[in-house]
């Protein structure tokens, strides 16, 4: 989340080095690691449907809070609502439209801003003032978590591990919430106490390093807008959190963006698909979207009046489609990502892995749009290590939602059932004489395409 202050981002520096053996070593280890869902606490469980593909949103503001606005976040497909300041008759229509909340101003709140205040969370909200503030709570079934912060410094993560712990501890049935900065937040500025810095670390990666290593949470959870941004950012973003996610066991959490920093733009439809099917091609398992009411910036879901806006029915569309993805997906986990056919494109800049040219992973063969269209590729195995695999697709040839249009994609899989699940439902597929499998895929629509064991 942002606040109505300036926000002040400056483009990371690429690491150094030659990374590019990592996919295939986090693949490798993945298939011998337990499924995260399986693994999850009994407090995580509690509220929050973790076996879900769960989907929130920014910010209700008072003047969106009648019953019919409630009612219209579940028309809109939304799951949870984040940033939501304890209002008991608003936690009981949220109860009653099967909403979860997930509640800021319970326990001190902080953001890390533009990096002025990193390393002093210790001092300023100390561990007695979350046991002061769970004692004066009244808890409420609609409430699926705390927020313990925004955006904060590593500096501060020593800290926040402490805070993680104990906010856990004092309130048993809920998680506590954490989202992290996106990578074009600054890094250090060479200071001694590297404290005019926004992530606290020389690199993105480092910063995402430093959070696994002091926060237990079982999730990271980071928000990137993309269309305030670029591609090839988003792209590395979702890269360096998804591996790290994959190689310490956590799920991942993204906050996307549905409105705008431009007051004359408006995020079209199929721009909403890019961002959704991408991050789940890199095996998002919440989707959260800023903003529904004022927040920041402009063009949210609904207007100042509580009015929808045109983004309502965008919003709406979009979230039945994750909707009817959902089960299938969440049947798996992403075990890597690849990108194909991405050659003579911009969008695999400053990001640490190199395209293919058509993808190959054991289960499937020669997987490519035969118009050579740029595909994310995720590859899943299944929760249940029955065997199972899966591959998430999204046709990313059109970001930008300037030519959309509708492509083939062919591979082969011998020796599997294969299924192919569609944003509208079971898509048609197609057999060659020769074994070979083929979808009609539009741009930015994703995909999940089933290989079961016989």
């Amino acid at each position: 989340m942002k606040s109505n202050v300036s926000f002040l981002c400056f483009s990371c520096r690429r690491r150094g080095g030659n990374d590019s053996f990592l996919p295939t070593l986090v693949f490798l280890i993945a298939l011998l690691m337990p499924g995260r869902a399986e693994a999850q606490s009994d407090a995580m469980q509690s509220r929050m449907d973790r076996s879900r593909l769960n989907i929130g949103a920014y910010i209700l503001q008072p003047y969106a809070r009648t019953e019919q606005h409630v009612r219209d976040i579940a028309g809109c497909g939304i799951d949870f609502m984040t940033s939501i300041s304890y209002d008991k008759g608003l936690l009981d229509l949220f109860r009653k439209y099967h909403i979860g909340a997930v509640v800021n101003g319970v326990v001190p709140g902080w953001w890390g801003g533009d990096g002025s205040n990193a390393g002093q969370l210790s001092q300023k909200n100390p561990l007695s003032a979350y046991e002061k503030a769970a004692a004066s709570f009244q808890d409420h079934p609609a409430i699926w978590g705390i927020d313990i912060g925004d955006e904060p410094s590593a500096l501060d993560f020593p800290h926040y591990g402490r805070v993680y712990e104990k906010v856990s501890q004092l309130f048993p049935r809920q998680f506590p919430y954490l989202n992290l900065y996106p990578n074009y937040a600054s890094v250090s500025q060479n200071t001694a106490q590297q404290t005019v810095n926004q992530l606290g670390t020389a690199t993105y990666q480092q910063h995402i390093a430093e959070y696994i290593k002091h926060v237990p949470s079982d999730y990271v959870c980071y928000d990137f807008y993309l269309y305030s941004i670029n591609v090839h950012q988003a792209y590395e973003n979702l890269r360096t959190v998804s591996d790290a996610c994959l190689g310490a066991g956590r799920s991942m959490w993204i906050v996307l963006q549905v409105n705008s920093s431009d007051s004359t733009r408006w995020i079209s439809e199929n721009q909403l698909r890019f961002q959704a099917y991408t991050a789940m091609a890199f095996g998002a398992e919440n989707i959260i979207w800023g903003c529904y009411t004022a927040g920041w910036w402009y063009n949210n879901v609904l207007d100042t009046k509580g009015q929808k806006t045109p983004q309502y029915d965008k919003l709406r569309r979009i979230n039945a489609e994750l909707h009817r993805l959902g089960p299938a997906y969440m049947k798996y986990r992403r075990v890597r990502t690849d990108f194909v056919s991405f050659q003579g494109t911009k969008w695999l800049q400053d990001v640490g892995q190199q395209g293919l040219p058509s993808l190959s992973n054991g289960t499937f063969t020669d997987l490519q749009a035969t118009d050579r269209c740029p595909l994310v590729v995720g590859s899943m195995v299944s929760r249940s290590g029955n065997g199972d695999r899966a591959l998430f697709v999204c046709a990313a040839d059109d970001p930008y939602d300037e030519h959309p249009a509708v492509h083939t994609i062919t591979f082969k899989a011998e020796g599997r059932r294969i299924s192919v699940m569609g944003t509208e439902g079971p898509l048609p597929l197609k057999v060659g004489a020769d074994g070979t499998y083929s979808i009609d895929l539009a741009s930015n629509q994703g995909a999940l395409i089933e290989a079961v064991v016989y």
